[in-house]
């Protein structure tokens, strides 16, 4: 396969050496060019030889150029080719539990290796050949973050109502062998992949230590939009003890065997257990923030420090913070703490029931435009609105129900502010 040079960098060894827009990029140093990671890899070199092809000719170029120079070839996507969907039908799948009329790109299901590596992304395997996972090895793209779900071959294909699911588990070993990092994600379901078969994924894991460094246990979410899918429900608050207690236990014999906690449970099982999450070194350097993992320790620690770090005043002030219902008796807690300090600040906490997608999502990052409009209506909100940044695709622009931030300040006559999960962030935020 080849691909279509779009556009040359201005001032780029590309265009000094006569490269075109237009031209077709077939191979670099004799390595074919397929897409993003072999144009990457292969134009790091300080020597290059490219063959392109332009109207049916051949054209061989040769390169020299610093270690850190870029080729300065442009493509018309980014990955130079389509992004890889996803080629399961997991049960627990929450894009299958979307309702209708939200925004395409939401319906997408992303299961791209070299988004793994570019962007953090967790990959299934199951589409991946044997071409792909060989040049993960010689590449050494590394840490590759995997959605494992279970390690027993015949559940995961089960699970994930695809047949390649089983044999592609063997993938792992041959990543560990290849000396790559891996962190993993177990998606769990009470009765399916908990209890001895989440025992058995911990165990099979942390085998491949060192190359697997991190393992997070996440609960599966429910919407109520789960028509005609197969029937599951949430954990609880004794099932998610028992994760907990299953996590925490590997995880003292990880710390002993190889100076790691290895694994650990999502915030959402402290929450629904009704436990106390664990202090922020628990947690050493959060290998799994993005599935929830450490975000209500991290953001508790860093806002005590803000707090000793910041002399109290007696300026009075008003404003609001809306947050998820598992969130809020933390938030709750912190800000009463920080009301002892700044006495005369007056902040309003709502916590967000989430009517979009059913009141068991319970996660700040689920929140939709329209049900903080509808919820906070009328209600005395200050002069400004903090929310979590979470509640908003990456732009910061819009809610996932396509409301806009603008929207919502309309609506309620304030200004809104996103907040990142930064302790000394959202102190600072509140003090204005």
């Amino acid at each position: 396969m080849s691909v279509v040079i779009t556009g040359i960098e201005r001032g780029s060894k590309a265009e000094k050496h006569g490269i075109k827009a237009g031209w077709t990029l077939i191979s670099i140093n004799g390595h074919e060019i397929t897409d993003v990671l072999d144009y990457r890899f292969f134009e790091t070199e300080r020597k290059l030889e490219l063959v392109c092809e332009a109207d049916g000719k051949e054209h061989r170029i040769s390169v020299k150029k610093g270690e850190y120079d870029s080729l300065g070839l442009e493509f018309e996507t980014y990955l130079m080719d389509k992004q890889h969907s996803c080629k399961n039908k997991c049960c627990f799948c929450f894009i299958d539990q979307l309702p209708d009329g939200m925004r395409e790109s939401l319906y997408f299901k992303d299961d791209d290796e070299r988004l793994s590596f570019l962007f953090g992304n967790y990959i299934t395997m199951t589409n991946l050949s044997e071409r792909e996972v060989e040049r993960i090895i010689q590449m050494h793209i590394s840490p590759v973050n995997i959605s494992v779900h279970t390690t027993n071959p015949e559940l995961r294909v089960e699970m994930m109502k695809n047949p390649n699911a089983g044999k592609s588990l063997e993938y792992l070993k041959k990543f560990a062998d290849g000396g790559i990092k891996i962190n993993c994600q177990l998606v769990l379901c009470p009765e399916i992949n908990d209890g001895a078969e989440l025992e058995r994924s911990i165990t099979d894991l942390m085998a491949l230590s060192p190359a697997v460094q991190s393992i997070a246990a996440v609960p599966v979410g429910l919407t109520k939009h789960r028509e005609g899918l197969c029937p599951l429900r949430g954990f609880t608050a004794e099932e998610a003890g028992r994760v907990i207690d299953t996590c925490e236990s590997f995880g003292i014999k990880a710390m002993r065997e190889h100076s790691s906690t290895m694994i650990w449970a999502a915030d959402e099982f402290y929450l629904k257990a009704g436990r106390p999450l664990p202090h922020a070194g628990y947690y050493e350097d959060f290998p799994q923030l993005e599935n929830g993992v450490g975000l209500v320790s991290l953001l508790r620690d860093e806002f005590s420090q803000a707090m000793e770090d910041t002399d109290a005043d007696d300026i009075t002030r008003e404003l609001s913070v809306a947050t998820g219902t598992s969130a809020s008796p933390i938030l709750a807690a912190m800000l009463d703490e920080a009301g002892k300090k700044w006495h005369n600040s007056l902040w309003h906490l709502y916590t967000i029931t989430n009517n979009f997608f059913g009141d068991s999502i319970t996660v700040a990052g689920l929140v939709t435009g329209g049900d903080l409009i509808n919820q906070l209506k009328g209600k005395p909100l200050g002069k400004r609105l903090l929310i979590p940044s979470v509640m908003l695709r990456h732009e910061g622009d819009l809610f996932l129900d396509s409301v806009s931030v603008n929207d919502v300040e309309e609506a309620l006559g304030v200004e809104v502010v996103a907040v990142p999960n930064d302790g000394y962030v959202l102190l600072e935020e509140l003090l204005k």
